[in-house]
């Protein structure tokens, strides 16, 4: 069975703590809440659903601190920031490395409550397609070096006969090989194999780190 989406909460305040898990509780989402981000990390782990709601002003290891960490980690989840001492550096701090919000105490219980829900929403299409590449990535592994050859050639839109002429095979041959690639792809058609190839390039390139996000990490 797949775990529940969870809100986790990471706040030092004891009492924002607690009105803050039976807020989430009382819209009818599942929560956990932590003292500090060191307790959050121990028990944690990148296959629990849901999304982050975190104080930036705590001991030992701030919010911000704890972004950085996961981040550094490759752990995507969202985060939604609550601060009692907001500044325009944190924020944007915080936005550049993927914050989904950052919000200043008092805040509004509805505003909050929809932004849970939006990120809630957010970590499940990112965890499906973090399941799509994953997939794909394992058909690709099963083709040959010829078979990639010829697939690359597929979706960039050349014919069976151009591809046999390129590759100085025969259109039979070329036939087999694109027959073994749709088979190992399980692609029903030429239009899914070309999605298939636009949706991996696009993941892979979702995952890279840019290069604004350096100075933030190190």
């Amino acid at each position: 069975m797949k775990p529940d989406p969870t809100v986790f909460i990471v706040d030092d305040d004891a009492g924002m703590r607690s009105a803050l898990y039976r807020l989430v509780r009382s819209a009818g989402m599942r929560a956990e809440s932590f003292a500090s981000a060191l307790e959050f990390l121990a028990v944690y782990h990148s296959g629990c659903p849901g999304c982050l709601l975190l104080d930036v002003q705590m001991p030992r290891m701030g919010g911000l601190e704890l972004q950085r960490r996961l981040k550094l980690e490759r752990i995507d989840i969202p985060i939604i920031f609550l601060t009692a001492y907001g500044n325009v550096p944190a924020a944007v701090g915080a936005m550049k490395l993927g914050a989904l919000d950052f919000l200043e105490k008092p805040f509004d219980n509805e505003e909050l409550l929809d932004r849970l829900r939006q990120a809630i929403q957010m970590d499940a299409a990112a965890r499906l397609k973090r399941r799509r590449h994953s997939q794909i990535s394992q058909r690709l592994a099963q083709l040959t070096p010829r078979e990639h050859e010829i697939m690359d050639m597929l979706v960039a839109g050349k014919p069976n006969k151009a591809i046999a002429g390129l590759l100085g095979l025969s259109v039979r041959t070329v036939e087999t090989h694109r027959a073994n690639i749709m088979d190992k792809m399980r692609a029903g058609s030429l239009s899914e194999l070309v999605r298939m190839d636009l949706d991996f390039k696009a993941a892979k390139h979702d995952n890279q780190v840019p290069l604004y996000l350096y100075p933030y990490l190190y």
